[in-house]
């Protein structure tokens, strides 16, 4: 009884991990690979619908990508420059677990840049060469 345990057990284990090993690789596919444009990639009035995200150059490479992991909403309300997101896109890689973009890496990063760039300063700059008067 227990041999047969033993080997119900490691059965199981083998089946459950060939499982989840095809269930990341069909998402790094999906996400990698150009897809036709289905109900799910519909852009109306220039918005990517399942994502909210702007229509442009890249869209659906980003929404394939990015959207795997976390949503949309993260994307767009991270505005950075294009050294910031190569470095995001590092660390994400390092702690993570997101895989090589090779090629999509720049797509991205350009659509990011383009749609959601950082935002110009809100402040105005110091001050300098002032001519302090003395109020009497």
């Amino acid at each position: 009884m227990k041999k047969y345990t033993k080997i119900i057990y490691l059965f199981l284990l083998l089946f459950a991990s060939i499982g989840f090993y095809s269930c990341d690789s069909d998402k790094k596919k999906d996400a990698t690979e150009t897809k036709k444009v289905s109900d799910d990639d519909k852009i109306v009035d220039g918005i990517h619908v399942r994502t909210g995200l702007k229509d442009g150059k890249g869209v659906l490479v980003v929404a394939h990508t990015c959207t795997v992991c976390h949503s949309a909403d993260i994307v767009m309300m991270n505005r950075m420059n294009e050294e910031r997101w190569n470095e995001t896109i590092k660390w994400m890689q390092k702690t993570q677990g997101l895989w090589d973009l090779g090629e999509n890496q720049k797509i991205i990063v350009d659509y990011l840049t383009t749609n959601y760039p950082m935002p110009k300063a809100t402040r105005r700059a110091n001050l300098k060469n002032i001519n302090w008067y003395d109020l009497k």
